[in-house]
Parts: C-alpha cells; structure tokens; sequence
C-alpha cells in the first residue's frame, strides 16, 4: 500500500466486528473522501465490515455535494486532494451552517495541524498511519457524540391535533387552523428532528437561519418559539411540546407520532 499509511494485517479486517456490532452500524452512513486508492479502498473495506454504509469519492466538488445533500452521518476527510484543498473545503462546510460530522485523515501530525483542523471545524483528527481499530474507535466515538440524521418529516400528530409541514399549517383538534410563516416551519421541523435532545440558541441560529452565532445577540429565536407555542395552544407557563432547557436553549418532546412521505394518507 502507498506510503504504508494504514498499518494493520488482512486477517485484522476479517476479524472485526461482531455480528452484533455490525447490526448496530447498519444504519449509519459514512462518506471517505481519499484520493490514495490504496488507503481508500482499505478504510472503505474496514468500515463496511463493521456494517457501516460506505460511499466513496476522490473528488472535493463531489463530497461537498454529498455532504450538502445530508444522505452521510458522517465524512472522513484527507486534507490533500487532487485540485483542492481538503481544509478549504472543510471551513466552507462550516461557514455555510453545514454541521456534518467530519474526521480529518491526513500525513501531518504537528499538534499546531491537529489545532488548526479542530479549530476549522473538525470533529476529530487521525494521523496516518492508523491501525484499522483506531480508526473505528475514532469513528464510533464522533457517532456517539453526534446526533443521529435527521429524519424526513411531513406530518407530525401531537397532543392538540397535527403539523402539516408541506402545506405550512396546524390543524388543532378543535378544528381551528393556524398558519405557519416559513422560518417558524423550519424551526419547528429542526426540533422535530432533533426531538429529545436540548438544542441551544447557537445551533438554532445556525442549523435554521444559517447565520455565524459567534457575536450575534438576538431574540428571534425566542420570538418564534413562543409564536410556535401559541399556535400549538402549548402554555408558555407549562409547556408539554417545546420545553425550555434552563440554561441551555430548547428540547421537542418525545413520544409524539410523526408520519413520513408516503407512509399513507390519514
């Protein structure tokens, strides 16, 4: 292999993992954009024998393009790429709001390369050469740290009635219909999918508005939360579907019955 830059036997691969762990793995998608086939294609057969779902690229225009289209958990990114730079593509991604996990693959192993690439946005840093189960413990403890894909929603049963994403409204149980502007839609489908977990202020203003949260002091956020409550007929003094996490920022309750596209109509 090139530059012997993954170090680890054949009989090393075929013994890893589990079946159980490969299971555990099958629903989760990872991206490995490397130009070295060699090393490629040794990672690819790593992952996808611990169950993970591989797609593979040497082209920096064609993993900004996967990475945008939010079908990966994650991407595993070589920092030197034919015709690119893999740290320029890496800061567009995190300057345009797009919060995919990234692991950086690459030759340089000064701790002032490991800063810059955490600071440019990277979730992890790997320094070739990598043994095969270093690199699925790399893998395995960004995926825990990070939430799972978001879902596709289009409608979403709760407590008072339903949300109709598509058609942008609320039909509460009474019959009464409300309106949803298209920035309160958005918000709440980014809490619907991330339900369960506490979201602060910075990656809602982020992951909804796109905008940079560093400096950035604004009450939008709460505005349209207490719109969105209205609308759901959700006490603000007690609320049961938009919770607000103390110090933290705000949480969609689980439990409700959310229906994808295509499931059937109700």
């Amino acid at each position: 292999m090139k530059g012997s830059f993954l170090h680890t036997s054949r009989n090393e691969l075929f013994q890893i993992p589990s079946n159980s762990i490969a299971s555990m793995n099958s629903s989760r998608s990872i991206l490995v954009v490397e130009d070295d086939l060699g090393i490629r294609r040794a990672v690819v057969d790593a992952l996808s024998l611990s169950g993970y779902l591989v797609r593979e690229t040497s082209s920096a225009k064609e993993a900004e393009a996967i990475a945008r289209g939010g079908s990966v958990d994650l991407m595993l990114l070589d920092l030197v790429l034919p015709g690119a730079d893999g740290r320029t593509l890496l800061r567009r991604l995190r300057g345009e709001g797009v919060t995919l996990p990234i692991l950086i693959l690459t030759a340089c192993g000064f701790e002032s390369d490991r800063i810059e690439g955490l600071r440019d946005g990277a979730d992890d840093y790997i320094v070739k050469p990598f043994s095969v189960r270093e690199l699925l413990a790399r893998v395995e403890a960004v995926l825990r740290r990070s939430p799972q894909r978001p879902k596709v929603v289009s409608t979403l049963h709760f407590s008072n009635g339903k949300i109709d994403f598509e058609r942008r409204e609320v039909v509460l149980s009474s019959g009464k219909r409300e309106e949803l502007s298209e920035k309160e839609a958005e918000l709440l489908l980014y809490l619907v999918q991330h339900s369960g977990r506490s979201l602060s202020r910075e990656e809602l203003l982020q992951g909804v508005w796109k905008l940079t949260p560093t400096g950035v002091h604004t009450r939008t956020i709460d505005m349209h939360v207490a719109r969105l409550r209205d609308k759901l007929e959700d006490d603000p003094s007690s609320p049961r579907i938009i919770l607000t996490v103390r110090g933290r920022g705000y949480m969609f309750q689980t439990g409700v019955q959310v229906v994808a596209p295509n499931e059937g109509a109700r």
